[in-house]
C-alpha cells in the first residue's frame, strides 16, 4: 500500500529568508550528524536546468544513519541494506526530493514540496486529482509544539522553548498559542510525501516508520531553521552557496573520498 501525507510547515519567515535558513539549517545538521562512519556524504551538487523544474541546484547524497534506523529493521537488514540514496531537484520555491535503497530496489520516498507566502490554509498545491486527493491525509506542524515521541528522540530535538524565544537581529518570536494566524511575516512549505515499499511481511510497516520518521525530520528541522535565525540572518544565496560548498567537501574528508561537486 503506497503511504501519502500532506505536511504543513508555518514559519514565521519571509519566502526569501526561508531559502536561506533552509540552506543553512541543512548544511550545519548535516555537519552535526556526520562522524565516524555514519553521516551525509554528497556526490554531486550542482546547478541544472530542465523542462521540468527550470533552473535550480541538483544533489546526489548518500545518507548512512544506521543508528537512526527502527530495531525490529536492523534484526534482519544488513547494515549497508539502512544506505540511503537521495536525489534532489531544489528549484525554489518547488523542491523534489527521491530516496531510494540500492538494498531494497522497488523501495522509493517522494518528497514534493511547494512554499507558499500564507499560513497553510491553501488547498491541493500540489496539484492533485480527485483519487489522490481521497488519498491524502494533511497534518499541520506547529515549531512551536512542546510534544515529544520516540521519533523526536530518535532524530534529536532542540531545547528552544519558543513561548519565550526572542531573535535578538529580528525580534520575531515569542510563538505564543495561534501565532500561526497572526504573525507577519508568515509562509508555509507544503511538503507532500509519498512512500512506496511494496514488500510482503514487513512493508506496510517500513512506510508507517518512515512517514512518522519524517514527520518528526520535518519538525525539527523547521525548528532548527527559527531557532538559528540570528546566524543565518542577511546571509545571500551566492554566500551560502560557497559555504554549502566547503561544508561538502568537510562531510566528505570525514569519509576520506573528495567532494564532486561543481561550484
Amino acid at each position: 500500500m503506497v503511504l501519502m501525507k500532506e505536511f504543513r510547515v508555518v514559519m514565521p519567515l519571509t519566502l526569501e529568508e526561508y531559502q536561506i535558513a533552509q540552506m543553512y539549517m541543512v548544511m550545519k545538521m548535516q555537519q552535526e550528524n556526520t562522524a565516524g562512519t555514519e553521516g551525509v556524504e554528497v556526490l554531486e551538487n550542482r546547478p541544472f536546468e530542465d523542462d521540468e523544474f527550470g533552473k535550480g541546484q541538483y544533489t546526489l547524497k548518500l545518507y548512512r544513519l544506521q543508528s537512526k534506523a527502527p530495531l525490529w529493521l536492523t534484526t534482519f537488514a544488513p547494515a549497508d541494506a539502512l544506505v540511503m540514496q537521495e536525489e534532489a531537484w531544489n528549484s525554489y520555491p518547488r523542491c523534489k526530493s527521491v530516496i531510494q535503497c540500492p538494498y531494497f530496489t522497488k523501495f522509493r520516498l517522494t518528497i514534493e514540496t511547494i512554499h507558499k507566502a500564507d499560513n497553510g490554509q491553501s488547498e491541493n498545491v500540489h496539484g492533485l486529482s480527485k483519487n489522490e486527493l481521497a488519498a491524502r491525509e494533511v497534518e499541520v506542524l506547529d515549531i512551536a509544539s512542546t510534544a515529544s515521541d520516540y521519533w523526536s528522540y530518535i532524530i534529536g530535538r532542540n531545547n528552544i522553548d519558543f513561548s519565550t524565544f526572542q531573535s535578538a537581529r529580528t525580534g520575531r518570536g515569542p510563538l505564543l498559542e495561534g501565532w500561526q494566524n497572526s504573525c507577519d511575516p508568515v509562509m508555509t512549505a507544503y511538503k507532500l510525501v509519498t512512500i512506496d515499499a511494496p514488500y510482503w511481511g514487513f512493508g506496510s510497516r517500513l512506510e508507517q516508520a518512515l512517514m512518522v520518521g519524517e514527520r518528526a525530520l520535518f519538525l525539527e528541522s523547521h525548528r532548527n531553521s527559527f531557532a538559528w535565525i540570528d546566524e543565518w540572518f542577511g546571509l545571500t544565496v551566492e554566500v551560502m552557496r560557497e559555504l554549502e560548498q566547503q561544508s561538502d567537501t568537510s562531510l566528505n574528508e570525514k569519509f576520506g573520498r573528495q567532494c564532486l561537486v561543481e561550484s
